[in-house]
């Protein structure tokens, strides 16, 4: 189930980043709006650079680039490496303990969000064991989505015939 961002959400995402003494130029808001709008999408800086300059033409990728970095730090976005080194990032959740987890598609590149906290067993487990107190984890599994076997079985057939 894909979190719905209210008003409320958005404005205190706006004012932690003036608390922190960080202006909100128009620039900055249409980065974060356009963030807000593609929640579950896990979006690259080139994505978000995409997005944003069909609103606002003058935003260079450089400003992009700075203002994630900025909201990363902040605690406001989360980044996702992906295996073939390409950083995405999405939405830190206030509503969850932990980092929701990611099915990552092999072939396109697909990131299916899943919740469910699979790991707190594991996680009680170490603290015991290794008198370590952990404060999030993250989780990926990494395979082929649905879209692509499908696509794979019919190549197979072809190939077949």
């Amino acid at each position: 189930m894909a979190y719905i961002y209210t008003s409320e959400d958005i404005k205190k995402i706006t004012n932690r980043l003036k608390k922190s003494g960080h202006k909100l130029t128009p620039q900055r808001q249409a980065i974060v709006d356009i963030i807000i709008s593609s929640v579950g999408k896990h979006l690259t800086v080139e994505e978000i650079y995409d997005k944003v300059k069909s609103r606002r033409p003058e935003i260079g990728l450089a400003t992009v680039y700075r203002t994630i970095m900025l909201m990363h730090e902040e605690g406001l976005v989360t980044r996702l490496d992906l295996k073939d080194g390409t950083a995405r990032y999405e939405l830190t959740r206030e509503d969850e303990h932990h980092t929701h987890h990611h099915l990552v598609c092999i072939r396109c590149s697909k990131v299916t969000e899943f919740m469910g906290d699979l790991l707190d067993p594991i996680e009680e487990e170490i603290g015991r064991k290794y008198n370590f107190k952990v404060l999030d984890h993250s989780l990926k599994f990494y395979g082929i989505c649905n879209e692509c076997a499908i696509e794979e079985d019919i190549k197979e057939e072809k190939i077949n015939d």
